[in-house]
C-alpha cells in the first residue's frame, strides 16, 4: 500500500502534534516541566491500594496526560517527527477515528506494559512515544514491504514490523543516551511502554481498516 501524499486527511495527527508542542512550549516557558512530570506523568506506584494522589491528575487519566509532557525539546521533537511521518499516511487509511483509537489505546497499553514491568516504580513515565508506538505499529502493517525472504508473506510482514520496532526502540535509546551525556543525567527509557504500544498498533491495524471501510 502506498502512503497518500495529501495532508488534508491528517487533521487528527496534526491536531495532536500541535497540542503536544504547545503544551511543552508553555511548560518550558514557565519552567514547570519537572512539576508537570510529577503532576501528570504515569507513576505505576500510584496504582497501589491506599496511595494518595491529592492535587495530581487522577491516576486513570495519567496515561493520556503523560503524552503531553516531554523532558526537553529533543525528546519532543523526535517523537513528533515520527508521529507526523507515520501518522499522516496511517490516518488517511484508517480515518481520523481510527487514528484517535490507535493513539488512545497505545497510550494505555504503554502504561499497562510499564506497570507490568515495574509496578512499584515511583518514577513518572512521560512522553508520547508509547502512544506513537501504536501508530508506528499500524504503519508497519499497513505500509510495510516484505523484504525478508521467507515462505509466508504474512510472516515476512510481521518480521519486518518487529525489525521496525527494534529500530524505534534503538533510536529512543540513542536519543536518551545523547541527552543524558549532554545534561549529565541518568538514562531512563521506558522500553516496555514502547513494546506495549507497538503491539497494540500491530493488532489494531487491520481491524480498524476493516471497520472504516465496512462503514463507508
Amino acid at each position: 500500500m502506498r502512503p497518500p501524499e495529501s495532508w488534508s486527511r491528517a487533521r487528527v495527527t496534526l491536531g495532536i502534534t500541535l497540542l503536544t508542542a504547545l503544551v511543552w512550549i508553555g511548560l518550558a516557558a514557565l519552567d514547570k516541566i519537572g512539576w508537570a512530570a510529577g503532576w501528570g506523568g504515569f507513576i505505576p506506584a500510584r496504582l497501589a491500594p491506599g496511595v494518595e494522589g491529592a492535587g495530581l491528575v487522577p491516576v486513570w487519566l495519567t496515561p493520556l496526560s503523560a503524552t503531553l509532557i516531554h523532558a526537553n525539546w529533543i525528546h519532543l521533537g523526535f517523537n513528533l517527527l515520527i508521529l507526523v511521518f507515520c501518522g499522516r499516511p496511517t490516518e488517511a487509511v484508517v480515518g481520523p477515528v481510527g487514528l484517535g483509537i490507535l493513539y488512545l489505546f497505545g497510550a494505555y497499553a504503554a502504561a499497562a506494559a510499564q506497570y507490568g514491568m515495574d509496578p512499584g516504580s515511583a518514577v513518572p513515565m512521560i512522553g508520547a512515544s508509547g502512544a506513537i508506538s501504536a501508530v508506528l505499529g499500524a504503519y508497519s502493517i499497513l505500509f510495510g514491504r516484505n523484504k525478508v525472504k521467507v515462505a509466508s508473506p504474512r510472516l515476512a510482514l510481521w518480521l519486518n514490523a518487529l525489525w521496525l520496532m527494534a529500530a524505534w526502540i534503538g533510536l529512543q535509546l540513542i536519543v536518551g543516551i545523547t541527552f543524558a551525556n549532554l545534561a549529565g543525567g541518568g538514562l531512563q527509557v521506558a522500553i516496555a511502554a514502547h513494546i506495549g504500544g507497538f503491539g497494540v498498533g500491530l493488532l489494531l491495524a487491520n481491524p480498524l481498516l476493516l471497520l472504516r471501510y465496512r462503514r463507508a
